[in-house]
């Protein structure tokens, strides 16, 4: 249980340090923050059934045009098919 208030404890500080519009650095390091609370098991189990078609195909229309404009094809399959 102990164990357990620490992590929701360190959570909650992490939460707290998304911010943006002050530089490059910490709107870089608060998306990475948002991203990873994003894709948190919990958050993601109440989320997704929620969501509707439109909303799925929007979310993977998005991410999808960001990767084809960042990165390779090379980097597309070694870094996000890990092949």
């Amino acid at each position: 249980m102990k164990n357990r208030k620490k992590q929701d404890g360190n959570k909650k500080a992490l939460t707290q340090s998304i911010v943006f519009g002050f530089d490059r650095a910490m709107d870089e390091h608060s998306l990475l923050l948002f991203l990873r609370q994003f894709t948190d098991k919990k958050v993601l189990d109440v989320l997704l059934p929620r969501l509707q078609d439109q909303d799925i195909i929007a979310t993977v229309d998005f991410l999808t045009t960001i990767m084809q404009k960042h990165f390779s094809e090379h980097e597309y399959h070694s870094l996000f098919l890990s092949e």
